[in-house]
C-alpha cells in the first residue's frame, strides 16, 4: 500500500470515527472505528467497526443503523476531506473480537479439567 493511500485511510477512519459517534440513531450501541481499506481509484471504502455491547442483537441493529447512515457520513467525508472523489462507504463488522472469542474457546476447551489432576 503507498504511502498516499494510507494517508487517505487514515484521514477517512479519523472523521469518520469523529462522526459516528454523533450519530443520533437509537439503533446504534458504542461504535469503535478500527480501519478503512480505500480503494486505489477512491470509488469505495471498506469500514471497519466493533460494537458494544458485543450481542448478535446489537451488532445486527448497528449494522442495519449504519447502512442507513452511510450517505450521510459520505456527505460530511467530502466535506472535511479533500479527495478527488469521495467513496462509497461500506461498514463491516471487524472480525478480529470474534476470532479472539473463538481462540480463547478452543483454549478453554483445550484445557484439562481440573479435577483430573489430583
Amino acid at each position: 500500500m503507498s504511502q498516499r493511500m494510507r494517508r487517505v485511510n487514515q484521514s477517512v477512519r479519523s472523521v469518520l470515527a469523529e462522526h459516528v459517534a454523533d450519530l443520533k440513531d437509537p439503533r446504534l450501541g458504542m461504535i469503535t472505528v478500527t480501519d478503512v481499506r480505500t480503494r486505489p481509484d477512491l470509488s469505495a471504502a471498506e469500514v471497519y467497526y466493533t460494537v458494544l455491547p458485543d450481542d448478535a442483537e446489537t451488532r445486527e441493529a448497528t449494522a442495519q443503523g449504519l447502512a442507513s447512515a452511510a450517505s450521510r457520513l459520505q456527505r460530511v467525508l467530502a466535506s472535511e476531506v479533500r479527495l478527488r472523489r469521495t467513496p462509497a462507504l461500506h461498514f463491516v463488522e471487524d472480525p478480529v473480537p470474534a476470532q479472539g472469542r473463538r481462540i480463547d474457546e478452543l483454549i478453554e476447551q483445550a484445557r484439562p479439567d481440573d479435577d483430573h489432576d489430583a
